[in-house]
């Protein structure tokens, strides 16, 4: 079909899992709950509980959990060459638990609702995830399957740390059940840099590297693409591999220097990229994450914060970078600037600072401004300086709206904004006036 003289293709997906009206309604209502399921919260104290021999009210054993999540946050912050990044024993894996392990649980039932409302989910699937800790994509996985009605999927993943995997397989025994439409295998022991320890699968419809890749701290780009196309010579023909990484600035942009990576390896970008103008961006320059809601504080996080620094032990923001890639040419959105179109490359930005162009591209941020003035970075593939929509709150109209309505990688036509350049931060604004028309590319 074609919109707005941008030409959109629409390639079909076979084999997908289209969940019904009802299913659609169960996990809305979960996740609008912004709330860890209460069967994973407890299982989560009574293995602290257990590992420690003392109660979550235990001021010594609180206070070592706050100086093991001090130390995380420390280390994580340090420059690439200096990070150890290890979660492996102790403390350290009891830290991750109260801490990290809630937000990372809710991050991946967003990431998989995604994955089923644009139908890269299958009726039985096998799925793998690489460097599973203890358990969070798993245990998110079983939880998510739980509310599909005729779904069937095989979780498997690997793991080096030995105190990872007992906490791992605790809480799978706590919160899982025989029968059920998730099955999780206990993990394979092993370091992910060593793929040829790990025997099975032969055939993989998910991959998934959930905030793992960026602890390669040692690893290049290139190297981490190697790593991740090993992987993919397990993965089925029409499989998906899903990256996430932490937002943080660093992180997320190596994560879009590694996509670019493995696409030049013959891997497909499904999202969020979609690169309107035939060319590829420049992803040194791209920071882009997306946001959801945060999550409830747990027992644990409240129990931590009851000190002088509260604010250091109540980790309850969602906000992530991701890449979906695949095997096969399947886009979420194939759209292309034909030859001749009256919409303008936004390498060609800088050619008409002070006039008002026709644009289209891709929503590449949540809200970057605020309420008086909305800002989000844009991208079409084509440009080298960064981009972005600006849109005043008083200039809002249901002619503009989109731009701050549309999800997070919508593609979007722009029809009337004004260009200006902006040296302080060397990026170009594109001005959304009460005369701008912007609408949404369909998939």
């Amino acid at each position: 079909m074609a919109l707005d003289d941008v030409e959109v293709v629409t390639i079909p997906h076979a084999l997908l899992y289209v969940p019904s009206a009802a299913e659609e309604e169960r996990l809305s209502v979960f996740l609008a709950g912004c709330m860890l399921p209460p069967a994973l919260e407890q299982a989560i104290e009574a293995y602290i509980e257990k590992k420690t021999g003392k109660a979550l009210a235990d001021p010594v054993m609180l206070e070592r959990l706050r100086h093991a999540i001090v130390a995380q946050k420390a280390d994580y912050w340090r420059a690439p060459g200096r990070r150890r990044l290890r979660y492996t024993k102790g403390y350290a894996v009891l830290g991750y638990l109260a801490y990290h392990f809630p937000v990372y649980f809710m991050q991946t039932e967003h990431l998989l609702a995604m994955l089923a409302q644009d139908g890269l989910l299958k009726q039985s699937m096998t799925i793998l995830d690489v460097g599973t800790g203890p358990g969070v994509v798993p245990l998110a996985i079983a939880d998510f399957w739980s509310r599909l009605d005729t779904a069937r999927a095989t979780v498997l993943s690997v793991e080096r740390s030995e105190e990872q995997i007992e906490a791992f397989m605790f809480l799978r025994d706590q919160c899982t059940k025989k029968g059920a439409p998730a099955r999780i295998k206990p993990p394979v022991k092993g370091d992910i840099t060593g793929i040829e320890s790990v025997q099975n699968p032969k055939q993989v419809d998910l991959l998934i590297f959930s905030n793992v890749l960026n602890e390669l701290t040692t690893a290049s780009p290139e190297e981490r693409a190697d790593l991740v196309m090993k992987y993919a010579e397990r993965l089925a023909p029409d499989g998906t591999i899903l990256i996430v990484e932490p937002a943080e600035e660093e992180n997320s942009t190596l994560m879009r220097i590694l996509t670019i990576s493995l696409e030049k390896r013959g891997l497909t970008i499904y999202s969020p990229c979609s690169f309107v103008g035939g060319t590829q961006c420049d992803p040194t320059q791209c920071w882009s994450f997306v946001s959801a809601p945060p999550i409830r504080p747990t027992r644990i996080m409240n129990a931590l914060a009851a000190c002088e620094e509260p604010f250091r032990y109540v980790n309850t923001d969602i906000k992530y970078s991701y890449a979906i890639l695949q095997k096969d040419s399947l886009k979420r959105k194939a759209c292309r600037l034909p030859a001749g179109s009256m919409y303008l490359r936004f390498s060609k930005l800088h050619l008409h600072v002070g006039k008002r162009v026709n644009v289209t591209g891709v929503k590449m941020s949540g809200e970057l401004g605020n309420a008086r003035t909305h800002v989000f970075k844009l991208c079409d593939g084509t440009a080298k300086t960064s981009v972005y929509g600006v849109l005043p709150s008083y200039h809002i109209t249901p002619s503009n709206d989109q731009i701050t309505s549309a999800p997070y990688a919508s593609a979007l036509s722009l029809r009337g904004v004004l260009v200006r350049y902006n040296k302080a931060h060397d990026a170009y604004n594109l001005l959304i006036s009460r005369n701008t028309q912007i609408n949404r590319i369909p998939k």
